[in-house]
């Protein structure tokens, strides 16, 4: 293997070191350093049943051997395709990075990514709440917690880099992975994401957010389907969160959309790759392709002829490394020697890739091929206590009449319900127990789940709690209703579990490529809670899902209604806590829940026309309950609402502050939101948008005061000419308990004229809690 002495020079600057190793390089080398290798596995192994995925995992090297023969730049999922062991898997990783290294002339190591949505895929890691329910904790310093575990995890065992999170913003809940963004609100979406991206960042591991941009926005709610959306709202709603985790948050990867913007694939879009993302926000890491999302351009956007006319497109936009394999870019060496493609482009990604690889240590002479604790627990106690307190925190009781906590001497109990006993239904479709150990049932979920019906059990010793099924989630089966009925009848209460499943591409009721025809709960599982309610027993719903389901249809008979959105693998305790009472919920929605199962209910986001019109449609899409809501067992109030300024200039800053007060009689947890309308603007504006929010902890009869610091630059939006403004104006501040409880409400202008934002912007409000 020949030597480039100034590339181990650990006396110069990554910079100096990196050009001595890219001039020292072939092109093939620089290529290889694009691409990745997943081992080949069977197709009761692969990751996704669907047949653009399974004809595209067919191309490509067959062993590591040939894959590396140049070089590698990435190691695709060595924990996270088949069930290994912690130390099984480290051990295993070593192994394919020492071939790497022996086998290419430069021995440079791979970066060995995984997924890590719900927590590091793997089996035995442990399982977080979904993103959405990470949303409902409103608590950013939290899950900056979690992603600093999930990161740490993931390290000592070898891996660098996390396919992880996804940033993209809820605009139809039908789309299969609602589960996996942070809700409908961009501020949410990106204050919460940006915390993830720090957390993850902060224990060495590269985030990487995803997916860039529009992939949420699909036309029917379709998976990978076109995008119908202009620039405005793309600019407007699609972009910010990706941006403040990239500003704010660090993230050094970005992965493309799949899907099209008005006929543009993100992965051939050089605007987006690298005029926005580069040029105008100032990213410096890598862009990565979804995986197979190169090989699409050809086999299903059809904007190029061939599997190399995709790679040049993709590299060309500014896709720097081509996931989970590579196919295309290794085609690339004859049309550069042609003359059909500039080798600068390939340097320019090369160098990128390998600043990264230069970041986490593998340029150094001894680059650490060992991992560092490879027989380390990845469901510590630690672990399972943050996932637990997530859990808790992300819980919401959307309505209560008084029948929940339950009586804790409470008798005889009807479970009724298909998410009651299955531990799979409180888990992500990114968890390892839903994306990989389903096609291996002998290993069950790998790390201890224990259920609802266990966790009634042991919050209620002294009840009979009698369990049954009802119906499945997704199949129609309807010869448990009458069994159930029974048990709810001869019950002092009944709980109804229902909802979701999650898994891949049709598979389950939520989760990539699980998309949904409308908001009816899967199944038959309607017909179950029409059957139970009819028996007038007391009901507790429960709803444990993805997504919001309409559930229009029994608010208005159901004693209480509890959301949870699939909570992990400590869910189970932490919705048992809140029927019981030992937990005061806290947790507020991230996205609406709906009264009608169609008719296209939207998000609260939108402009005055998708809102309800009297008399000018007979579709009313208002939420049964709103953005932002979230019961507790104790009451709060806002009072005192005062602002610093009541004029502003274009560049200005004014406070905006409340006091709130526990009016009950137990200590409990609150969400202070604080809401802006713009009253007049040269283009439609949302009613009313997020700008800021803090959770607080009061004692009874205790207050706080809560004061945000609301910067000019967050009522900007883009305008006629496609530009971000912040136009003068009137505006309205609100502040309360959702985007619909909104007691307090004052306003203020802005003065002068039009100010254009280039660059950098105030994109955070703060707030300082006081006693």
């Amino acid at each position: 293997m020949a030597e480039t002495p100034d590339r181990h020079d650990t006396a110069l600057g990554t910079a100096e070191r990196v050009e001595a190793l890219l001039s020292a390089m072939t092109v093939e080398e620089k290529l290889a350093q694009l691409g990745a290798f997943w081992p080949p596995h069977s197709d009761d192994e692969a990751d996704g049943e669907v047949a653009p995925m399974e004809d595209a995992m067919q191309a490509g090297p067959k062993t590591l051997e040939e894959a590396a023969a140049h070089g590698l730049g990435h190691l695709t999922r060595a924990f996270g395709t088949r069930p290994v062991a912690a130390a099984e898997g480290a051990a295993a990783l070593e192994r394919m990075q020492r071939r790497v290294v022996e086998r290419s002339r430069l021995g440079i190591p791979a970066i060995a990514h995984e997924e890590c949505l719900t927590g590091f895929t793997t089996l035995g890691a442990t399982v977080y709440p979904t993103s959405l329910a990470w949303a409902a904790t409103f608590d950013p310093g939290l899950i900056e917690r979690m992603a600093a575990r999930i990161g740490a995890d993931m390290r000592a065992v070898g891996v660098h880099q996390g396919l992880s999170p996804v940033m993209d913003v809820v605009r139809d809940y039908r789309w299969g992975r609602v589960e996996e963004t942070m809700g409908e609100d961009p501020y949410l979406v990106g204050s919460i994401g940006s915390a993830y991206v720090a957390g993850l960042e902060s224990a060495g591991i590269v985030a990487t957010v995803k997916h860039f941009a529009g992939y949420s926005a699909s036309r029917g709610a379709r998976n990978h389907a076109p995008v119908p959306m202009g620039p405005r709202e793309f600019a407007d709603v699609m972009l910010p969160p990706f941006e403040m985790a990239i500003r704010l948050g660090g993230a050094r990867s970005v992965m493309n959309s799949y899907s099209d913007v008005d006929g543009l694939p993100a992965g051939a879009n050089r605007e987006l790759l690298t005029g926005l993302l580069r040029d105008r926000w100032g990213f410096t890491g890598t862009v990565v392709s979804d995986y197979w999302s190169v090989a699409f351009l050809d086999m299903m956007h059809r904007i190029t002829a061939d599997r190399t006319e995709s790679g040049a497109a993709a590299l060309t936009a500014g896709i720097d490394v081509e996931l989970p394999s590579t196919d295309a870019y290794a085609r690339l060496a004859d049309r550069i020697a042609a003359g059909e493609l500039d080798e600068t482009i390939v340097d320019t990604a090369a160098r990128r890739v390998l600043t990264q690889k230069a970041e986490l240590g593998l340029l150094e002479p001894e680059p650490g091929l060992a991992p560092a604790d490879p027989g380390i627990d990845l469901d510590s106690a630690g672990n399972r206590a943050l996932a637990g307190e997530i859990a808790e925190k992300s819980v919401v009781l959307c309505d209560n009449n008084g029948l929940l906590p339950l009586d804790p001497g409470a008798g005889r109990v009807a479970l009724v319900g298909p998410t009651a006993a299955d531990p799979r239904t409180l888990m992500g479709c990114y968890s390892f127990p839903n994306h990989v150990l389903s096609r291996y049932r002998d290993h069950g979920t790998g790390i201890d789940v224990p259920t609802l019906r266990e966790a009634l059990a042991a919050e209620f010793p002294a009840a009979t709690i009698e369990h049954r099924e009802g119906v499945p989630v997704r199949e129609t089966d309807r010869s448990g209703i009458e069994d159930a009925v029974a048990a709810a009848r001869a019950a002092e209460v009944a709980v109804v579990a229902v909802g979701d499943l999650a898994s891949l591409f049709g598979r389950g009721t939520s989760g990539e490529g699980c998309d949904a025809a409308d908001l009816t709960l899967p199944g038959v599982q309607a017909e179950l809670v029409e059957a139970v309610l009819a028996t007038g027993t007391p009901t507790v719903l429960v709803v444990i899902s993805g997504r919001p389901y309409a559930l229009g249809d029994f608010a208005d008979r159901t004693d209480a209604i509890v959301q949870a959105f699939l909570p992990g693998e400590s869910g189970g305790a932490a919705i048992a806590g809140v029927v019981s009472g030992r937990i005061n919920p806290s947790g507020h929605l991230p996205v609406g829940v709906p009264r009608i199962p169609g008719g296209g209910p939207g998000t609260y986001l939108s402009p005055p026309l998708g809102q309800y019109s009297e008399g000018v449609s007979n579709i009313d899409p208002t939420a049964l309950f709103p953005f932002g809501h979230g019961e507790s067992y104790t009451t709060f109030e806002y009072r005192d609402l005062a602002l610093s300024e009541t004029s502003i200039a274009a560049d200005g800053e004014l406070t905006v502050s409340a006091t709130v007060v526990n009016t009950g009689d137990r200590t409990g947890e609150d969400v202070v939101q604080m809401y802006l309308s713009d009253e007049v603007a040269q283009v439609t504006r949302p009613v009313r948008e997020l700008v800021g929010y803090a959770r607080l902890a009061l004692e009874p009869g205790r207050s706080k005061r809560v004061a945000f610091r609301l910067h000019a630059d967050r009522t900007s939006f883009t305008g006629r000419d496609g530009t971000r403004i912040v136009e003068p104006g009137d505006f309205t501040v609100a502040i309360g308990h959702s985007s619909r409880d909104l007691p307090l409400t004052e306003h203020f202008r802005i003065t002068g004229s039009v100010r254009s934002l280039e660059g950098e912007r105030v994109m955070t409000t703060g707030a300082e809690i006081t006693e």
